[in-house]
């Protein structure tokens, strides 16, 4: 019994003992202590914990971003993956989960090495939620406060990549200065290679990225990864002009385990390349690929890279047929189309000049286009000139056709009228025909009685012989083909006309008024030949009568004085538009002069006249043709700007010191005037001094005091029309901003007046 109960103490005494040692062990591992035990015991309990998690969450998240990763092969890849926090809502509880457990480590377990790590990866999810401010924030801070000089280099790559996703070049080129002298491990140094020649593609330094890129490949494994780099490499050095470079990274792509997507746009971006090793076997490479079942889908691709080639060899006409056939053979992938209109809008603008047919595939374009696309405001800036050049280009078709109807006689007129609402009222025909018939087909039910079946699914049929309106592919579809032709346009009335107020001026016709000299036959209405074609066909909807029709396009034709003189306005202002649109967005000069001279035989009494003379001579001159447009203009518009403007051109000496006293004096004698109310007087000098002193270091304040005259003398409206001469004429003069601020409060009266 006492050695039950001697052992009995011994035991508990030996149990209490280690105890106390354990909580007095524990006690010493306070995450604020620097001991060893301490230090080992947060290492295992924050790495093996909640660390460990973190890691895992982000790395799902990363896994995540990289299999759903949205390719566009027609642009430019990027080297690391954008930031897109919409992207990552699907993961938005990993993320929180990485910064909700990657915390407890800066909570718990200070005096820990995986302190630095956790507060990388919080960053990371800042990055990824797009909260860049915060993110910098956690990255700076890592690498003021950090102990690992890894784990530094790694916050300093992030905070690299984080100034490139916010635009930030020059802090990101700062930061890359400073990674590029230190010495980093191998994890680190392919990080930052990537993450700074991602920072240069940003840039638009293509070939310094691809560079880099060939440095970082040889650490790199085979994989998809390597083999979308490899395919970006590629892309780069074809934006670089470095064809054969391209070819042999676009040929690594299929040494690398590559998707069948990236395999099959390697083939294409190497048969698209200009190295001339790859142009002999082109015709069989795209006879083959089409062969093959696989491509099905692709075949849309295909046909657009052979037009791409013959666009190349410079036979147009057989890349636009090419194209179509892309479009026809898209299937359900219609990521392609946007692409194949652009480069036939391309085409047709570049090549053809055919600007209206270009104008509508650039529409087009735009509406499929992703807004994200980094040309996408260059196109529509393009898209812009050319709506413009098409609206004005109708006005005059239009006014002219409508003219030349005015000038018929009743006889004459009646026939033509006649002979467009029967064309018109055949076509209705027709078009309720095909209705019926595609009604019956999709119903299995005549209708040629009238009946209508209102309330029929037809759910008991297949989705293909559905009626259209009850099947949502079909609807799909049409939906599609409607934005291809006609953008994206609001439900409104008349909502096909670009101009809504004038319903008439909008189609093109095929008879000319033999007055007109200007191009502007083209896109004639042969339909109803001797008619605009919007008046032909603007009454579709709803199927009016004949009388009803006539009465609508009788009303139409300018036979008063009154309305053939607003016919005339519209013509007077799109002719002087639609020649400054040729000459400076256009680069056609030939047309320019062609509608220019038009304009001034056409509208002796223009306010553009002054205007359009000094075009004409400066149009001619860029053509090295000698006229006699100068001297017309310094003759009949001696005092206008454009005087003053042609006269600077052709003056070669400097005004000499004695002009400049004279300058001054008379600037001098002006304002004096000006300021005791003698403007009329003021103005006309002004008018003189400006022609007389065109070049002196005073002529700006000459302008500017004549800008002031014009408002007195002339009124608002003069006022506005001579500061927009005067900042287009002097946009260097210091007296500028001054001018803006009275242009500023001018349109603000203006305003207030409406």
């Amino acid at each position: 019994m006492r050695r039950l109960y001697t052992n009995y103490v011994s035991i508990y005494f030996v149990t209490l003992t280690a105890f106390i040692g354990l909580v007095l062990g524990l006690a010493g591992c306070s995450q604020y202590s620097n001991r060893s035990m301490s230090k080992g015991y947060h290492n295992l309990t924050a790495h093996y914990n909640a660390y460990f998690i973190a890691k895992v969450k982000m790395d799902e998240v990363e896994k995540f971003r990289f299999e759903n990763r949205k390719e566009n092969y027609n642009q430019l890849l990027p080297i690391l993956l954008p930031v897109d926090s919409l992207e990552a809502q699907p993961m938005q509880a990993q993320l929180d989960d990485v910064i909700k457990k990657a915390s407890l480590v800066a909570e718990r377990h200070q005096n820990s090495k995986w302190l630095d790590n956790a507060y990388n990866l919080i960053g990371k999810v800042r990055l990824y939620r797009e909260d860049f401010p915060n993110a910098v924030e956690v990255f700076k801070y890592v690498n003021t406060k950090g102990t690992d000089p890894d784990d530094k280099h790694e916050a300093l790559i992030l905070l690299m990549q984080t100034y490139t996703e916010m635009g930030d070049f020059p802090n990101a080129l700062n930061v890359a200065e400073f990674l590029r002298t230190q010495p980093l491990n191998t994890a680190n140094t392919k990080a930052f290679y990537l993450t700074k020649a991602n920072l240069h593609q940003r840039k638009g330094e293509y070939a310094v990225a691809a560079a880099i890129l060939d440095a970082t490949f040889p650490s790199l494994k085979k994989g998809e990864a390597t083999a979308r780099l490899h395919l970006a490499a590629g892309q780069l050095y074809d934006m670089a002009n470095q064809p054969a470079k391209a070819a042999d990274h676009y040929q690594a792509v299929l040494k690398n385990r590559p998707l069948y997507d990236q395999a099959f746009y390697a083939n294409m971006l190497l048969l698209q390349s200009t190295d001339p090793r790859q142009a002999a076997k082109a015709n069989s490479t795209f006879e083959r690929m089409l062969r093959d079942r696989k491509n099905e889908d692709l075949k849309d691709k295909i046909y657009y890279t052979m037009g791409l080639l013959e666009a190349r060899k410079g036979q147009y006409d057989r890349a636009i047929a090419l194209y179509r056939i892309s479009i026809q053979e898209t299937t359900t992938n219609t990521a392609q189309i946007p692409y194949t209109y652009l480069e036939m809008g391309k085409l047709y603008f570049e090549k053809k000049q055919q600007f209206e047919t270009a104008r509508a595939y650039y529409d087009s374009a735009l509406a499929l286009l992703p807004q994200q696309s980094p040309d996408f405001a260059a196109i529509q800036g393009r898209k812009k000139t050319l709506d413009d050049f098409v609206k004005h280009l109708t006005i005059v078709r239009t006014e002219d056709s409508l003219q030349h109807l005015a000038a018929l006689s009743p006889d004459a007129l009646e026939k033509v009228l006649s002979a467009a609402i029967a064309r018109q009222a055949k076509e209705d025909e027709a078009k309720a025909e095909l209705a019926r018939k595609v009604i019956e087909k999709a119903t299995g039910q005549s209708t040629s009685a009238g009946m209508s079946m209102p309330g029929a699914t037809n759910s008991n049929l297949a989705p293909d012989q559905r009626w259209l309106l009850y099947n949502p592919n079909r609807m799909a579809q049409g939906k599609q083909e409607f934005m291809q032709r006609w953008g994206n346009r609001p439900l409104e009335d008349n909502w096909r006309r670009q101009t809504k107020d004038a319903p008439n001026v909008i189609a093109a016709t095929s008879v000319t008024s033999p007055a007109n000299n200007t191009a502007t036959t083209a896109g004639g209405n042969t339909a109803n030949p001797g008619l605009p074609a919007e008046l032909a066909s603007s009454f579709n909807n709803g199927q009016p009568s004949a009388k009803a029709r006539r009465d609508a396009m009788y009303a139409s034709i300018p036979f008063s004085a009154e309305a053939k003189n607003q016919s005339n306005q519209r013509l007077d202002e799109s002719l002087y538009q639609l020649g400054k649109i040729y000459k400076f967005q256009l680069n056609q000069p030939k047309d320019a002069v062609k509608t220019f001279e038009s304009h001034a035989g056409r509208f002796p009494g223009s306010q553009h006249r002054p205007e359009v003379y000094y075009l004409l001579y400066l149009t001619n001159e860029q053509l090295g043709i000698q006229t006699d447009w100068r001297d017309k203009l310094l003759r009949e518009f001696p005092n206008t700007s454009y005087a003053r403007l042609a006269n600077k051109s052709t003056r070669s000496d400097q005004p000499t010191t004695g002009a400049e006293a004279i300058a001054t004096k008379t600037y001098t004698d002006i304002y004096t005037l000006y300021k005791s109310g003698n403007y009329s007087e003021a103005l006309a000098r002004s008018e003189n001094a400006l022609a007389s002193f065109a070049g002196t270091q005073i002529e700006d304040k000459l302008a500017l005091l004549r800008t002031m005259l014009v408002g007195h003398v002339h009124g608002a409206e003069k006022f506005r029309q001579a500061i927009t001469e005067f900042m287009r004429d002097y946009p260097a003069s210091p007296l500028l901003p001054y001018v803006k601020e009275l242009q500023t409060t001018a349109d603000q009266t203006t305003a207030k007046r409406k």
